[in-house]
């Protein structure tokens, strides 16, 4: 390859603790979603390939769940293992903060980020929400001492603000090296997987409170025709009460779910899409290492 062909070409992890808007950066630096997201803590919780590729420069972003203390359940340790072995392989670094909050958590994410030799570019995110503004550059410098960032970038990954320079900061530090996907390729995880995670997304943002984490979606049927994708899909929680939550009086809950999941999918296979939901009840399902392998959740 000659320099004037020349093609840059790196792994970037994205980490933080949870809901510091991870998916929601990863998502507006692809110009398209891939990764869902909601209010709710741990919405991520696989790890996720966001391809971006522009011109000579190919970045392969590794969206993880939110690294946090907590390892009381095999999904929770899953969850932790996903995005701490990220760091072992990835030419750079993205540290995702919230404005000027700095908790225990993120302490906690820079400690695992310490044994990692790649650079790590802090992005302070939400920046749009701060009312003080005159304290963010305090709160950079105060932050310097906690490691030698390689870049600061204050953005707001809501709306695309200040985005540009986190780019310039990331491919600055991708190799030289030829692609590894195509340049129309997004993410390597199928349209399978992006449906179930739909579904999940609509069922965190619609319940609230009212339901725990403890739900999880298994696609039993993808067929795909000329005309129609048909998807049959299990929601799995653990206990009666859960199921009647979510399917609601007369199944209006679940029917809801249903529709707001299909329109997405359809979105994203650009097709037609009937979509059947039914609900079940496998009870600590999220601490079964089984039941989690059967639905996806494996070291990747």
């Amino acid at each position: 390859m000659t320099d004037e062909d020349k093609q840059f070409c790196g792994y970037v992890a994205i980490l933080g603790r949870p809901n510091v808007g991870k998916s929601t950066l990863l998502n507006k630096l692809l110009g398209q979603k891939i990764s869902i997201t909601s209010r709710k803590p741990q919405t991520t919780r696989h790890r996720i390939i966001g391809i971006d590729t522009k011109d000579d420069y190919q970045t392969i972003f590794v969206d993880t769940p939110g690294v946090q203390r907590k390892h009381d359940s095999a999904i929770h340790r899953y969850m932790n293992r996903a995005a701490t072995s990220t760091i072992e392989d990835v030419d750079a670094i993205i540290l995702v903060v919230d404005r000027l909050n700095w908790t225990d958590e993120d302490e906690y994410v820079v400690q695992s980020i310490r044994q990692s030799s790649a650079p790590v570019i802090l992005a302070i995110n939400k920046v749009d929400h701060l009312v003080e503004k005159n304290r963010l550059l305090p709160h950079i410098q105060a932050l310097s001492a906690k490691l030698a960032w390689a870049d600061v970038v204050p953005v707001a990954a809501k709306t695309g603000y200040n985005l540009e320079p986190l780019q310039a900061a990331i491919r600055k530090r991708l190799p030289a090296r030829a692609h590894f996907y195509d340049a129309e390729q997004v993410t390597d995880r199928s349209e399978r997987f992006l449906a179930a995670e739909i579904v999940r997304e609509k069922i965190m943002r619609m319940m609230g409170d009212e339901l725990p984490h403890k739900v999880a979606v298994e696609i039993e049927q993808y067929k795909t025709t000329s005309k129609l994708v048909t998807i049959s899909a299990v929601i799995w929680v653990e206990r009666d009460g859960q199921k009647k939550i979510l399917i609601g009086v007369k199944g209006e809950k679940l029917k809801l779910i249903g529709s707001q999941a299909r329109a997405d999918i359809e979105v994203l296979v650009d097709q037609k899409v009937m979509l059947k939901l039914w609900v079940k009840v496998k009870g600590s399902w999220s601490d079964d290492e089984r039941m989690l392998k059967s639905l996806g959740y494996a070291d990747q």
